[in-house]
């Protein structure tokens, strides 16, 4: 969840540590962090498969909580670049994969293996509660060193736990390929695979600049400014969750669409929000479908991949491509912010356009989908 907090540091860093950098250059840490955390749990996935699970937990819990730690101790732009986006970036990436991918080996039936999936996957949400609130109530009485080295403890506990407590099912696998060209000759999934990325450039817009956007504006007060970010977080965890238990009745596809649109359309009625009221809402409905779109995305690539032993090469490829969108989205967004002048009005719409191109290029997919398989339900 470090990675969905990342909002509160944005607004700390425009206004404290880094207020000399521009908004462009600060989204620039929270976007090489996601990017990584995508790119590298396509080269972990394989690993996984080959066994090594707790060589990729132990190496992944402690790239992360070093690289916390080690921003504690940042002074200037590259430090935190290389603590936070990079170390604790590689961190994220190694335990990512891993973290979903086992708690699929304890289940069969698709419902069952999504409803898991999805509360897998809404641990970040729940990481993106607490860190955001932790953070703002510690950093003015003990400082942001000792706010983000108490974040960096948290992190620790969770991960031990997680060592002490994760194994596998299944035994080890032999090793496979990370690329499958023949997965593109599909043009459900290409079309999938590039429409996903496109969405993914806008998708965590608004989870960097809410709190940003709220304090520019003055629609409320600073305490309630950063709590936004966890109420969005808190409603992300339900859409994560959620939707596993409609897969099996209206299709991941279907599910994935229309929550592609819904967050397309909020982001640009984000542009005509300015009141506490309007934020709060904004927050719990954006963070519910933005929550669906990442949850949905395993469950569509499965039904979308031919045969079973080549779900994970699909998937990586997938996320790969996803990865690029991630980290070139919110620095764009930060060039087209201008705090001093509370003009978000690129940025939100640059979030929206983004989206809704993504959400039409998986609505082609769909129908292409559909067409092969001559059902609606896909």
């Amino acid at each position: 969840g470090i990675v969905n907090a990342f909002g509160v540091y944005q607004s700390y860093y425009q206004d404290e540590l880094l207020s000399t950098n521009s908004a462009f250059e600060i989204s620039w840490i929270g976007s090489i962090q996601a990017f990584l955390l995508l790119l590298v749990g396509v080269l972990t996935g394989p690993l996984f498969d080959r066994g090594f699970l707790n060589a990729l937990l132990l190496t992944g819990s402690f790239l992360t909580v070093f690289g916390i730690m080690m921003t504690s101790l940042c002074t200037s732009y590259w430090q935190v670049i290389l603590a936070q986006g990079v170390c604790v970036g590689l961190g994220a990436g190694c335990l990512f994969v891993p973290s979903i991918a086992v708690v699929s080996t304890y289940f069969t039936t698709p419902i069952k293996r999504a409803v898991a999936t999805g509360l897998a996957v809404g641990g970040s949400s729940i990481g993106g509660i607490i860190y955001p609130i932790a953070f703002r109530q510690m950093q003015p009485s003990l400082g942001f060193e000792w706010a983000t080295r108490v974040i960096g403890f948290i992190t620790m506990a969770v991960d031990l736990t997680a060592i002490l407590t994760m194994w596998t099912q299944l035994a080890p696998k032999p090793p496979r390929a990370l690329f499958q060209p023949a997965a593109f000759k599909s043009w459900a999934y290409t079309f999938h695979c590039i429409g996903f990325a496109i969405g993914f450039v806008g998708l965590y817009v608004p989870i960097f600049y809410i709190q940003v956007y709220a304090l520019a504006l003055g629609a409320t007060n600073m305490n309630y400014a950063f709590y936004l970010l966890s109420i969005l977080n808190a409603s992300s965890f339900v859409g994560r969750v959620l939707p596993g238990f409609l897969v099996g009745k209206v299709g991941p596809m279907n599910l994935l669409v229309t929550c592609s649109f819904a967050s397309g359309i909020l982001s640009l009625c984000w542009i005509a929000i300015n009141d506490v009221v309007g934020l709060t809402l904004f927050a719990i409905l954006y963070g519910f479908f933005a929550g669906a779109y990442v949850s949905l995305a395993p469950p569509v690539l499965v039904s979308l991949t031919p045969e079973m032993t080549v779900v994970g090469t699909w998937i990586g490829m997938s996320l790969f491509v996803a990865a690029f969108g991630l980290l070139i989205g919110n620095p764009i967004a930060g060039a087209l912010v201008h705090v001093e002048d509370q003009d978000f009005v690129a940025a939100q719409a640059f979030a929206g356009g983004t989206i809704m191109l993504g959400a039409m290029l998986m609505l082609l997919a769909m129908v292409i989908r559909m067409r092969q398989v001559k059902s609606w339900k896909v």
